[in-house]
């Protein structure tokens, strides 16, 4: 069968959602799943389907490993995640079930991977009272969330099973959102249909109910008359007790489908899962509208003679990079900077301007002289650059920039981009550290195709190194007992994560480093030194316990604490000075936190656009006053501790506490 849609299978259980999507013709090329006996029936299950995810090892058993870059490319992420946290059944901790591997905040596993691969489109489930926990606030982060921080059209709905065909109650949440629908909204969950069959035809004999209980895990064995009953039904005048065998068939899985494990462990699998008729319906429209918006964008690009995306909408980071394009093509020097930030004497000559991405290429032949080339077609424009971009152009641009947020139109910028025909730079790529690319001279250097980062001052600081899953840091919690868990993540106050790490210690807990949460991180840091995880563990305990921001006050204090004169034997200052300045350049021009780094660099230099406008360089031919510059300007931050998963106790299966924090670096 030729595969219409990719798809990816997160939390996947013994695959309910995976058999649904491939009966739609959908191809799996990743699925998560801890459980180990659940592990075992997916496999068994679908090695025939889908023999890539064993051999090649995409099949996933702790997504909090997962480093989102190395998933290789899908349409649709299907994610049943964990539902213990909202239920009606459970504590309803939510977001803060840090009891069993931290449950309760998975759904942000799930956000770093749509926001690092930019799925065509999602599909969740989840028990129907995530929407009513904590009086809807739960709910509501996950939908702003999918709306506003990743772009996601957002609809949902609860139904039954039973709304589909099986007779079941089994009320759940489904929630569906695409990334290019914009003003083509459209999406509709199908109608209900009608019975497909009945308990009594699920059971062989006459059955009290039509439509039986919801399956669930746990409180086998209650009366009949029990309102919490849920296994118990009466069958031809009789008892009788569900198994695994009739759960089988009210949860849509065929009579082909095995579960080579115990019988407990059996229906415990099929009360974990999803009902594969609700999903298949519901994918089925959603299927069909994820292709009807990617036929509309395929026709609305035939317009489009440059192939690029012309958009006029944009945040500042992305107003920030066209504002330097132009700039560079009007000024056609660069200066360098020194370490604070000032235009030195020395200047780079630009003789063109391009990005890695961008099918046209801009040459300066001198005297504001400008040709433009099409790399694809060889066309070339001769335009004279001083008629359409001024010096009062640029500042009313830079003016509006400061003055806007979110995203915004520029009507100044309409004039230039359709005198130079583009409008952007580096569309899209997250993983590039060339935002620009510079033919460029001096009396030292004669370089085609330089690659600069863009770092801006219009808006926020801009960050170094980006908080996401992928720079979490783990500690075991030593002499500390679980009884102390919920009154230190309890705690709420101003300063709460430096009061909850005094807690620990105050309690006679000891922080014990672990490792970064992805081996790609540890590999990275490897990459610069090999003891840098390490110092980077002592750098953020420093960090987040006695509230020391700035990284060169931070390597003060570790040299006053002689924190790491023990366990590395740095008894000199200046050797860790040295080996945070390189850390910070090798993040600066060399690895991201969420893919594998080869000690190479993309950019050799970075430009910096300063809060007036003015655009200065650091270069790696004046290595040592970047380097400076890096260390006197970077500081620690503190991003969400729900969004990205860290500052609270949790204990893992082997019974231990953890405690996770977060690495975050700002100019």
């Amino acid at each position: 069968m030729v595969s219409k849609f990719t798809f990816i299978d997160l939390f996947a259980g013994i695959g309910g959602f995976h058999l649904a999507m491939h009966r739609l013709g959908g191809k799996c090329v990743f699925a998560s799943e801890i459980d180990l006996d659940a592990r075992k029936t997916y496999q068994y299950n679908f090695e025939v389907i889908s023999p890539e995810l064993f051999l090649n090892g995409l099949f996933n058993s702790d997504i909090r490993t997962v480093v989102p870059s190395d998933i290789p490319d899908f349409d649709l992420l299907c994610a049943g995640f964990p539902c213990q946290p909202f239920s009606q059944a459970g504590y309803k901790r939510g977001f803060d079930d840090n009891h069993k591997s931290e449950r309760g905040n998975l759904f942000f596993n799930i956000v770093d991977i749509i926001e690092a691969k930019k799925p065509k489109a999602i599909f969740l489930e989840n028990v129907r009272g995530l929407v009513s926990h904590d009086s809807g606030k739960t709910f509501s982060i996950i939908r702003n969330i999918l709306e506003n921080e990743l772009g996601y059209s957002f609809y949902f709905k609860v139904v039954q099973a039973s709304d589909y065909g099986l007779p079941q109650l089994r009320p759940r949440v489904f929630i569906v959102g695409f990334r290019d629908e914009g003003l083509m909204r459209g999406f509709n969950f199908p109608a209900p249909k009608p019975l497909k069959f009945t308990m009594s035809e699920v059971w062989g004999g006459k059955c009290s109910r039509d439509i039986g209980f919801t399956i669930r895990v746990g409180g086998r064995g209650s009366q009949i008359s029990d309102r919490r009953n849920w296994d118990a039904y009466l069958v031809d005048g009789k008892i009788c007790r569900l198994s695994h065998v009739e759960a089988k068939k009210m949860q849509g899985f065929p009579d082909d489908f095995h579960l080579p494990v115990s019988d407990t462990q059996a229906i415990k699998q099929l009360g974990n899962s999803v009902a594969v008729d609700v999903v298949e319906e519901i994918g089925h429209n959603l299927i069909d509208h994820m292709n009807l918006l990617s036929e509309n964008i395929s026709k609305a690009s035939l317009h489009n003679t440059q192939g690029i995306n012309m958009k006029t909408n944009y945040n500042k980071g992305e107003w920030s990079e066209l504002l330097l394009f132009i700039k560079l093509l009007a000024e056609q020097q660069l200066y360098l900077a020194d370490f604070d930030l000032k235009p030195k004497e020395d200047f780079f000559n630009i003789h063109k301007v391009t990005t890695q991405n961008m099918d046209l290429e801009f040459l300066i032949l001198g005297e504001s002289q400008i040709e433009i080339v099409n790399k694809i077609t060889g066309y070339t424009q001769a335009i004279n650059i001083s008629e359409i971009i001024t010096s009062k152009v640029i500042q009313k641009i830079v003016e509006a920039i400061k003055n806007k947020s979110g995203t915004f139109d520029l009507n100044e910028f309409l004039i230039i981009q359709d005198a130079l025909g583009f409008n952007v730079v580096k569309g899209g790529y997250s993983l590039q550290k060339s935002d620009i690319l510079l033919d460029i001279s001096n009396q030292f250097i004669n370089k085609k195709n330089e690659g600069f980062g863009i770092k801006s001052y219009l808006g926020a600081k801009p960050t170094l190194l980006n908080a996401s899953g992928n720079t979490n840091f783990v500690f075991q919690i030593e002499n500390l007992h679980v009884s102390d868990m919920d009154k230190i993540n309890a705690i709420d106050t101003a300063t709460k994560l430096r009061d909850r790490i005094r807690a620990i210690e105050e309690s006679g807990g000891r922080f014990k480093y672990i490792g970064a949460e992805k081996d790609t991180m540890t590999h990275n840091l490897k990459m610069v030194d090999s003891f840098m995880p390490e110092i980077v563990a002592y750098v953020l305990l420093s960090f987040y316990r006695n509230r020391i921001s700035h990284i060169s006050k931070i390597v003060d204090f570790i040299d006053e604490q002689q924190l790491l004169n023990e366990q590395i034997n740095y008894g000199d200052k200046s050797v860790l000075k040295y080996k945070i300045k390189k850390l910070l350049v090798d993040v600066l021009l060399g690895f991201f936190a969420g893919s594998k780094w080869d000690g190479s660099y993309e950019a050799n230099g970075n430009i910096v656009i300063k809060s007036n406008g003015d655009c200065l360089a650091f270069h790696i031919i004046d290595i040592e006053t970047l380097k400076k510059y890096l260390y006197e300007n970077i500081k620690l931050d503190t991003p969400s501790t729900t969004r990205h998963r860290y500052g609270k106790l949790y204990m893992e299966k082997d019974n231990k506490l953890y405690f996770k924090l977060n690495l975050q670096m700002r100019f």
